[in-house]
């Protein structure tokens, strides 16, 4: 039976823990305010970058002078609230990393600290990586997908219905025109979802790779469940993009390329786990060679 004085004991280190928590949370949360005003600070141009894609598009299509309006006394404040959020995390994100590294790291071996901090500092660096993939070269091709039937030619229908083309040309002059007056708000929110869309989607190589050290996922596994995998990723495009099949085939062949890469990681991941073990001298070969013989029927079975 465990005494007064054992029980202190034992809730002592629980209590620092908590102490150290909160101190983590505490400069975290600093961390983000303070990149939340900066970003703040500077909203009016991170709007105008945000907005670049839909302007260079407006402007291709004829219009020299785009203008995006706001139709609330409050829309253009809280848009540029979102703005400051979104950007105070991405600036305060490797401090918040560290905070959590250094929260973690005292219960990690030296093996594990080693194989862990590789995934804190790739994590960032894909989801910016994905973001500016976005940025420029997706969110233009959607905007100029949707823009871009405002021009569209009204003769063609003519053709179709079997109008002359003289009559369908003077039919387009004289009708009204379809111009394009955005709001502030609901063009942000476009460009917003796709940035985090695709800086998220660009994270499946470390979570595949971190699943793959922690003996959750295998490469074969993985090679096995990819007629699985392209179903959901065409499910994830078809959610998180605009319904336009050309940004919804950039984002699946992307995705389904980073899946492939993350079957890469993931054997070597199981080679060097294999070589460190065989070096232990803890590592079967006969019953590699029976896991190995399971994985090649399976997909014997797989290709039938």
């Amino acid at each position: 039976m465990s005494t007064p004085d054992q029980l202190e004991e034992s809730s002592a280190p629980l209590i620092e823990h908590l102490a150290e928590l909160r101190t983590r949370l505490i400069r975290s949360v600093l961390a983000f305010v303070v990149g939340m005003v900066i970003c703040f600070t500077f909203g009016g141009q991170l709007l105008d970058f945000l907005l670049q894609p839909i302007e260079k598009t407006m402007r291709a299509l004829g219009n020299p002078n785009p203008v995006m309006q706001y139709t609330a006394p409050q829309e253009y404040f809280f848009t540029l609230i979102r703005i400051s959020m979104v950007g105070g995390l991405v600036l305060s994100f490797p401090i918040i990393a560290y905070q959590l590294w250094r929260f973690v790291a005292p219960g990690l071996y030296k093996n594990e600290k080693s194989a862990f901090l590789p995934f804190l500092i790739a994590s960032p660096a894909l989801f910016l990586l994905g973001a500016a993939f976005s940025h420029y070269v997706v969110i233009p091709l959607a905007m100029a997908f949707f823009l871009g039937f405002a021009d569209f030619p009204s003769f063609v229908s003519a053709i179709l219905v079997g109008e002359e083309i003289e009559g369908s040309l003077e039919t387009a002059r004289q009708g009204i025109d379809i111009v394009f007056n955005g709001k502030v708000n609901e063009s942000l929110d476009i460009t917003l979802k796709m940035i985090v869309a695709f800086g998220l989607c660009f994270q499946l190589p470390v979570l595949l790779t971190l699943m793959g050290k922690a003996g959750l996922a295998s490469a074969a596994g993985l090679r096995n469940t990819r007629k699985y995998a392209v179903v959901g990723i065409l499910t994830v495009a078809a959610l998180v993009t605009p319904p336009d099949v050309t940004t919804q085939l950039i984002l699946f062949t992307v995705v389904y390329g980073l899946y492939e890469i993350s079957i890469f990681l993931v054997a070597r991941v199981e080679t060097k786990r294999e070589a460190q073990l065989r070096a232990e001298g803890y590592y079967d070969d006969e019953e590699a060679f029976d896991d190995a013989e399971l994985d090649a029927s399976a997909q014997d079975t797989e290709n039938k």
